[in-house]
């Protein structure tokens, strides 16, 4: 490998790291890589025809005992990164060729930083990373994003918003105000109603959509024979879709783990953050090839295997190099169709470099 690159020998461990704190801290590094991540986003958007996009919001935990992490609500010390991923709007894609869990945005953060922090702004960095022609129709989050200025973020856009409400005693209220004709099945021994509600600092009302199930067992200090589940939607669909189209945030996790495990996200290398943040968004980028070189290199029956599954079914191939009268012969214990399926995708990557 050091001939190929011409390397007379490999740097030290602590080489990288130098180099890590330096473009961290300077932060002109950071900035780079994020423009390089946003333009591979905007090229794989650009060479896909779907125009309405969803954006999951969600963070993660990164465990760490660095003398920089901070404690967090999980009660451990590390980091906890903001990341935004696109989905291709359901019935408006390319029939299970659409773009999905393309990383748009991320933002590196200590463990103490709630979740919805910045919101507006984190919000208003994936809108702009859309490239022209593409827009973003919907935003599903969880509760950190219940907030009056995600509501008007939304309205003035006019992206659907859909997030699981804070139940404070506001929405406790409206719960119980409803009156059991109001209920009606859900699913299994679940029941669905729903209502509307506002808050300090919305220029709109909007829905509250909310689930309860019986308790299997009451409480001795709590009264109340449910339990609940509250989402707040800006949008005028039934309330089953309502549900139906947030419980499809489920999706996030498997990108975050794909991201963390994947692409050894797990771990941080350094004790400063900044020097982290590098590190996070490098991975971030090599995991948004991957995506690209499936949703664009790869047959559609590959779009939904992990980096895991693509290097055991793809990449790791026995061979052997043997001389054959005066020619260089490759021999692989593989069969021809596994290299038709890697020489197509090294033939459309190729093509990717023609302007669009």
């Amino acid at each position: 490998m050091r001939q190929l690159l011409k390397m007379k020998r490999l740097p030290a461990s602590c080489t990288v790291g130098d180099w890590l704190r330096r473009m961290g801290k300077e932060g002109r590094g950071l900035a780079g890589l994020d423009k390089v991540n946003g333009h591979l986003a905007q090229q794989v958007l650009t060479r896909k025809s779907g125009r309405e996009y969803i954006l999951d919001l969600d963070a993660t935990i990164i465990a760490s005992e660095k003398a920089g992490a901070q404690w967090t609500y999980q009660k451990v010390k590390g980091y906890q990164p903001l990341m935004g991923f696109l989905q291709e709007d359901e019935g408006k894609g390319e029939e299970g060729r659409g773009v999905r869990g393309l990383l748009i945005a991320d933002e590196f953060r200590d463990g103490n930083v709630p979740s919805g922090a910045n919101a507006v702004a984190f919000l208003e960095r994936c809108r702009q990373k859309m490239p022209p022609g593409k827009r973003l129709v919907a935003v599903r989050a969880d509760s950190a994003w219940y907030q009056a200025a995600v509501f008007n973020w939304c309205r003035k856009w006019g992206v659907r918003l859909v997030v699981c409400a804070d139940q404070d005693e506001a929405v406790k209220e409206v719960i119980h105000s409803l009156g059991e004709g109001e209920w009606r099945p859900h699913r299994g021994d679940r029941e669905i109603a729903e209502s509307v509600h506002t808050m300090n600092g919305t220029e709109e009302a909007f829905r509250l959509v909310i689930v309860r199930w019986p308790k299997a067992q009451p409480e001795l200090f709590d009264p109340e024979p449910y339990f609940y589940h509250v989402l707040a939607t800006s949008g005028e669909e039934a309330a089953e879709e309502v549900v139906g189209f947030y419980d499809q945030r489920g999706e996030v996790e498997n990108w975050i783990k794909e991201l963390k495990s994947g692409f050894g996200m797990e771990w941080m290398p350094c004790g400063e953050t900044y020097a982290n943040a590098v590190f996070f968004r490098l991975g971030v980028i090599a995991y948004n090839l991957l995506v690209a070189m499936k949703l664009l290199g790869l047959p559609q029956t590959w779009h939904r295997h992990t980096i895991g599954t693509i290097r055991w079914r793809l990449y790791q191939i026995a061979g052997q190099v043997v001389w054959e009268t005066r020619r260089v012969v490759l021999r692989l214990a593989t069969t021809a169709q596994k290299v038709g399926i890697l020489l197509g995708a090294r033939r459309r990557i190729q093509q990717l470099l023609l302007p669009t």
